[in-house]
């Protein structure tokens, strides 16, 4: 394992033991919940975000969840990843479905496209994931619920 994998390999450990956006906000305003399981290995993810009373802003995401380390530094990263990218007034809707669907174009991609640090930050780390099928879908989860929640709110 060379350095960077290393490093990537603490981070999602990082992520996993000390969660960012771990534990469900109340459901006040604008919300929606999305529960995503992924059969082949027992992830559960419960995410909720809550947006702007235009619906054009997620202000908030919070999420619970069990599973394995990958899946709960994926959910961790995501929530740190709005939560920077959006500051005080919340991150656009329109910039959390190109985060989205960045994201599941390089996780898709067998290790062909790697995730950019400076678009994704410490979800960069999970651009190896792709090169292991079975576990795309654990590094997924939260991205997924986040793109039904929004669908939702």
């Amino acid at each position: 394992m060379n350095g960077l994998d290393s490093l990537y390999q603490e981070l999602i450990l990082d992520h996993s033991k000390h969660p960012h956006g771990r534990g469900l906000s109340p459901e006040e305003g604008r919300t929606a919940s999305s529960h995503q399981h992924n059969p082949m290995c027992g992830d559960d993810i419960t995410l909720r975000v809550r947006v702007d009373d235009a619906g054009e802003r997620i202000t908030d995401l919070s999420w619970e969840g069990s599973g394995c380390s990958i899946s709960q530094a994926s959910a961790s990263m995501l929530a740190a990843l709005i939560e920077e990218d959006g500051g005080d007034d919340g991150l656009p809707r329109e910039d959390a479905v190109k985060l989205i669907d960045g994201f599941r174009e390089a996780l898709r991609s067998r290790g062909a496209i790697p995730l950019a640090e400076e678009t994704f930050a410490d979800a960069a780390a999970l651009s190896g994931v792709s090169k292991f099928s079975a576990r795309v879908k654990c590094a997924m989860l939260a991205w997924v619920a986040l793109e039904d929640a929004l669908a939702r709110a």
